[in-house]
């Protein structure tokens, strides 16, 4: 049997929808854009293959900068070290995601598969501590390579007597010119991602097959490595060396969230339907397993070379091959014609992958912090976001002073904070559905990650001190935007659960009934309550009766309603379900039924306490909030003949 389609009511006005954006700075600031309503059609969905490119400006731009900084965490156990991030890789990271895409094929990624699993306060505080994670992660893809960027054109030969040796300013320029372009307008083009993208890995496939031939014309510098490794000890020995360092080169292993967020993108089986496409999560799987594959023989042919042609002193801090391995040896072997190329090409990928950091904070922020009421309304507008954002930058900019191998464990330690969260929510949806084998194998790569992150940040707390300080402003500032948003209506839809419901409402609304909110929805309640209003007031007309049912989870911001709606004698009853607040639900009621008059009782208790009650579990002194939450309303909603009369009284 077909259910019946729900019939709303209509939708009450916003402060979006009554409130134009203004002239001057603030109409300028608001008409950037929102952010908060992206959808993504059929229509924008292209092959998995082409995709890729958009995943690899993010993957695939760390080649700028892994070969330099695994020579300096492994110097000549790099080769080593970097095959251990590939077992990862390919093991550990791939198959996790896979899980993921499987979950989350709207986009959402790890964090919001957690916070499916985790519902609550206590999964929606979790979720904002990986959002500090995320913002460290995306903020120092923004800052990192745009100090790498800086690093290979100051490097170049024929740029360096324009540029000097001016790191930091140079690097914020080019976050100055990133934010410039966001606030004129950027979206995300794929075309111009693999224009990017492709050109990048062939030239650097050339230079790496360049090296190799180079390896082989001069069989002492294998030699000498090989005799280099000899001296750390047996193979065992090696091994458990580089195991110990690997985790210093992490940040390969970043990606894989992107390759997630970007599934909306992917077209899938012409028969696809909403829940569960197969045909997307299919090929999301196939792009991710390409990226995998390529990004490892990309680092492992790059770690080889670059431990037996560069020497010790040219990757040290300062020297020329110090965060542009690969440039280096372009320039080395193939001259500098060729050399300048690959730097254009790497200043261009490594821009391009800021541009894609901010647009996925750009996506990310907007998606929870507003849903959850723990962010004011211009954060859903992309040009203060972007400010705010840049603001960011310059800051972690200046305190890393531009310095790419400092970057880097921040960076890593964003990265591994959300694949461990992406392995935990693997298992434990797994353990969920019954598969206790895929579950284990995945509580084993969280393990793994666990590892990873707990040996990274041993030996550069940077990275979890900048995420802590991200936490930090994003829960206080969550705190006081939850606090000063209380008072909004809370709503978003409001269902009536049949058809009688429904041909009642116009008997109701429309200044013809007096509304008398009641704990109780007991026959005795409404008829004691009845006698109360009529010896103390003239009341005339009908009297509707409001119960409201709250939720479970009163830790969402806004809810959806269902109004069931019956006469009883002169008389009416209505029921609410799916509510997070009273008062804010009261007051919505109120303003779709636009009352003759709304009678509210007082509690009288400890008003600090009643306050607590109302922000955490949407209670309190309910008569007080309405009341505030009403004249808030009225202040900037267009004015009707005749407010409701409002009515407090003592219970």
């Amino acid at each position: 049997m077909s259910r019946q389609p729900k019939s709303y009511l209509p939708e009450l006005p916003t402060a979006e929808t009554v409130e134009p954006p203004s002239h001057g700075v603030r109409g300028w600031l608001l008409q950037g854009g929102r952010l908060d309503h992206e959808v993504h059609s059929d229509d924008q969905a292209h092959p998995w293959y082409m995709v890729l490119w958009l995943t690899g400006v993010d993957y695939f731009s760390t080649l700028g900068y892994q070969p330099g900084i695994a020579l300096l965490a492994a110097g000549v156990l790099s080769p080593v070290a970097t095959a251990f991030l590939i077992l990862v890789t390919l093991f550990c990271a791939l198959p996790i995601y896979a899980q993921v895409a499987r979950r989350s094929y709207a986009g959402h990624g790890s964090i919001a598969l957690l916070e499916n699993l985790l519902p609550g306060w206590g999964g929606k505080l979790f979720v904002l501590a990986l959002l500090g994670f995320a913002a460290t992660d995306f903020v120092i893809t923004m800052t990192l390579s745009a100090a790498d960027a800086a690093e290979h054109a100051i490097h170049n030969p024929f740029l360096h007597p324009y540029l000097g040796d001016h790191q930091i300013w140079l690097t914020l320029g080019l976050l100055a010119v990133l934010t410039a372009v966001f606030l004129r307008g950027f979206n995300e083009a794929i075309g111009l991602a693999s224009a990017v993208t492709i050109p990048y890995l062939l030239l650097n496939l050339v230079i790496l097959v360049r090296a190799v031939k180079e390896c082989f014309e001069h069989p002492e510098a294998l030699a000498n490595w090989q005799n280099a490794i000899n001296a750390k000890g047996s193979w065992t020995d090696v091994a458990i060396a580089a195991g110990l360092v690997f985790p210093q080169l992490a940040l390969g292993l970043s990606g894989f969230e992107t390759g997630a967020s970007v599934m909306p993108l992917i077209k899938g089986d012409p028969g696809d339907g909403a829940h569960e496409p197969k045909g997307r999560i299919r090929n999301t799987r196939k792009l991710l397993a390409a990226a995998a594959l390529i990004m490892s023989v990309m680092l492992m042919l790059s770690s080889f070379v670059t431990s037996l042609l560069i020497p010790a002193a040219d990757f040290q801090a300062g020297g020329k091959a110090n965060g542009r391995a690969i440039a280096y040896l372009a320039h080395k072997l193939m001259g500098v014609g060729f050399g300048t190329l690959y730097d254009v090409s790497t200043i261009l990928i490594l821009w391009f992958a800021g541009a894609s950091a901010m647009a996925g904070l750009l996506h990310l922020v907007p998606r929870y912090l507003p849903r959850f009421g723990m962010a004011p309304r211009w954060v859903a507008y992309s040009r203060p976001l972007v400010l705010v954002l840049f603001a960011v930058d310059i800051v972690v900019t200046v305190a890393f002073k531009a310095d790419v191998n400092a970057q880097g464990g921040a960076y890593a330690t964003g990265v591994l904070v959300l694949m461990l969260s992406a392995a935990v929510a693997a298992a434990l949806a797994l353990w969920r559905e019954g598969s206790r084998g895929g579950g284990l194998y995945c509580w084993i790569v969280a393990g793994v990650f666990a590892f990873v992150l707990w040996e990274n940040v041993l030996k550069r707390p940077d990275g979890l001190i900048i995420a802590s300080i991200f936490i930090l402003v994003t829960l206080v500032f969550s705190a006081i935007s939850r606090y000063g948003r209380a008072t909004e209506l809370r709503v978003a839809r409001v269902a009536f659960v049949d058809q009688e419901s429904a041909d009642l409402w116009p008997q109701i609304s429309g200044k013809k009934v007096n509304l008398a909110p009641v704990r109780s929805f007991d026959l005795e309640t409404r008829r004691r309550k009845s006698q109360e209003l009529k010896k103390h007031y003239a009341i005339d007309g009908p009297i509707a009766f409001l119960n409201i049912e709250l939720m479970d989870n009163r830790s969402d911001f806004m809810s959806d309603l269902s109004l069931r709606l019956r006469r009883e004698g002169d008389n009416y009853h209505i029921k609410v379900t799916g509510a997070i607040a009273i008062a804010n639900t009261i007051a919505t009621v109120s303003e779709l039924i636009d009352p003759v008059r709304l009678f509210l009782g007082l509690s009288r208790q400890n008003l600090v306490s009643q306050a607590f009650r109302y922000l955490i579990f949407g209670e309190g002194e309910t008569g007080l909030m309405v009341y505030t939450i009403l004249v808030k309303y009225w202040e900037w909603t267009p004015e009707d003949d005749v407010r409701p009369l409002i009515f407090l009284m003592s219970e």
